[in-house]
């Protein structure tokens, strides 16, 4: 059995940083329903339009099919989300 942990690491650029909070926030429900626990939000010092994101995955199949939602495209577009986001799939091999 695979006792690794799993991640969802998120990068993009957003218009305006508090607009894109507001609804990020709101789309927490969406998130906690595809196993997705934010462990990080973070912004770029040299950039503050950049955001970083870690989420911890219980579910990496739910994790996907979140991902690439038309639900979430259509909040990112809300949210003014101006770039393509990065994603990586990550797993913790430190154990």
């Amino acid at each position: 059995m695979d006792n690794n942990k799993h991640y969802v690491l998120v990068r993009h650029k957003v218009e305006d940083f508090r607009t894109w909070k507001t609804v990020y926030d709101a789309h927490a429900p969406a998130r906690m329903r595809a196993g997705l626990k934010e462990i990080h939000l973070l912004r770029n010092i040299e950039n503050p339009h950049e955001v970083i994101l870690l989420f911890e995955a219980s579910d990496m199949t739910k994790a996907h099919q979140f991902l690439a939602s038309s639900d979430l495209r259509e909040t990112m577009q809300k949210a003014c989300v101006t770039d393509k986001p990065d994603l990586y799939f990550l797993e913790d091999r430190h154990h």
